[in-house]
């Protein structure tokens, strides 16, 4: 997820569209506008109506005030004042944000998962909770570090996290500062998780352009953790972020002595410079057990072999111009045989799931791995349709572990938490919701479900204003999933069972 000014006029200019009420058969101008291609000024209501009616591709040139968008509801949400669910998908449990977790821009972002402790990034740290009794979580720990978005993984002892947002220092008591200062830092911070009621912060390692997202892989022996360092958006006028920027950033951190954690290579993935709007990955999920990692490239979806841990190799790659504005992250299946993959279109800041976009644009690709070959199937995309004031677009999910099924939880933020079943590629099915109402329906407040994972029987999810929360699943088709049980969980690295 990317949030900025950009991606603000953006959203203006997609709520431009929906005020005149334009219909899918429209769709070139909202994805021009979406996508940024231009640089639209502020036009009045107004104003619109009459470049509309002059056929001006007015999506382009206007954008709408925001004071106007109590007025642009032009359909009805599924959800517009209560919870709309399915009867097999409860919550369980619900932490909210606190402390200085709870302030303004202090959002919940990712999970990992170690035992029964689940660690929940922020955009000013992380918390630690016990899981033990997944109806009753405790916070336990609360590290406050700041630095969007702090995606958090976990191996072993280790706990990592990333920065993306330039600072003075490495330090948790860093400042934002500009990145076209040579001194600004931004990437990796490593610590210590032996007491996950006390972390320490060991080790802090600088990469070109920060740290978006991560992947971690351990090494074949198991004596080292690679990780995959997701960054993209590079700019001549920022020294450590040069333009082309298209590779990635491979960390090694030696488990037994975590301070020497460094950047071993810098393999570059795309030698021709991919789709025109690629400049890095967004996201890249490994299966270490099958030697594989899809990537999420912005204008591409990648299939890797990371064999050699150090130096993954793209053995195959795909675009979908029409129908893809942002791939953003990849997920595959229990035996690897697919990956699906999603588009964040808007960044994860606009209202995507209504029926302007209609139900290709702001969702899922799936696709068939054969012969290292990625084979499009079908794409997917959550059915509700929600107000133009909830942001809303296909986001974080993982597996749920049911052999000779393929069956996906998932984040849409302000969307909620969707179920799906894709063992059949061409032909996904939904299997369960949960819709919490939107947190306005007169102006546009960023919110709703960031992630959402299976682990050990329950659904946990962090939201970005709401807090944790713990999920159960009652649908038959998941009993099966039960019965495992694993010793950590990090959605990015998939395990196999």
């Amino acid at each position: 997820m990317s949030l900025s000014s950009r991606w603000t006029r953006l959203i203006l200019s997609f709520f431009a569209v929906a005020a005149l009420g334009l219909t899918a058969l429209q769709a070139p101008a909202l994805a021009s506008a979406i996508r940024g291609d231009a640089d639209p000024a502020t036009c009045t209501t107004a104003e619109l109506r009459e470049l509309q009616a002059a056929g001006d591709n007015f999506a382009d040139r206007c954008l709408l005030p925001g004071q106007e968008l109590a007025g642009l509801r032009t359909f009805k949400a599924d959800a517009p004042e209560g919870v709309v669910k399915s009867p097999d998908l409860n919550l369980v449990a619900e932490v909210p944000l606190a402390g200085a977790f709870a302030a303004d821009g202090s959002y919940g972002t990712d999970l990992a998962f170690r035992g029964k402790f689940a660690f929940d990034g922020n955009y000013n740290g992380f918390t630690v909770y016990n899981i033990k009794n997944p109806t009753k979580p405790r916070r336990v720990a609360q590290v406050v570090c700041p630095g969007s978005q702090n995606d958090v993984s976990v191996y072993r002892n280790v706990l990592i996290l990333s920065v993306d947002s330039s600072r003075s220092d490495d330090s948790c008591a860093s400042v934002s500062q500009s990145a076209s200062e040579k001194s600004s830092w931004e990437g990796l911070r490593v610590f210590d998780i032996s007491n996950p009621k006390k972390p320490k912060y060991i080790a802090a390692v600088e990469t070109d352009c920060g740290s978006h997202t991560h992947t971690v892989a351990p090494s074949h022996r198991g004596k080292a953790l690679f990780v995959y360092v997701s960054s993209y958006s590079p700019n001549a006028d920022y020294p450590d972020c040069q333009p082309p920027h298209d590779f990635v950033s491979v960390v090694k951190v030696p488990l037994k002595n975590l301070k020497r954690s460094r950047v071993v290579s810098k393999p570059v993935l795309f030698p021709d410079g991919g789709n025109n709007t690629t400049s890095g990955c967004h996201d890249i999920t490994a299966y270490p057990a099958r030697d594989l990692a899809a990537g999420a490239c912005m204008g591409d979806g990648i299939l890797m072999d990371i064999k050699k841990r150090n130096k993954p190799i793209v053995i195959d790659r795909v675009t979908d111009d029409v129908n893809f504005s942002f791939w953003h992250s990849a997920t595959f299946n229990n035996s690897g045989t697919k990956v699906v993959y999603t588009d964040e279109l808007g960044g994860g800041s606009a209202p995507t799931c209504n029926p302007i976009l209609g139900s290709t644009r702001g969702a899922n690709g799936i696709y068939d791995v054969v012969g290292n070959k990625l084979i499009f199937k079908s794409y997917y995309k959550m059915p509700r349709t929600q107000l133009l004031t909830e942001n809303c677009v296909a986001h974080n999910g993982s597996l749920v572990p049911v052999k000779g099924k393929d069956i996906m939880v998932q984040a849409w933020y302000q969307g909620g938490i969707e179920v799906f079943d894709f063992t059949d590629s061409a032909n996904p099915v939904q299997i369960a919701y949960y819709d919490n109402p939107a947190i306005s329906e007169t102006e546009l407040i960023l919110g709703g479900v960031w992630s959402a994972y299976w682990y050990n029987g329950y659904v946990y999810a962090s939201d970005i204003t709401r807090g944790f929360g713990v999920y159960k699943l009652t649908d038959p088709l998941v009993a099966p999933a039960q019965k495992v049980r694993f010793k950590r969980f990090n959605a990015q690295s998939q395990p196999g069972y």
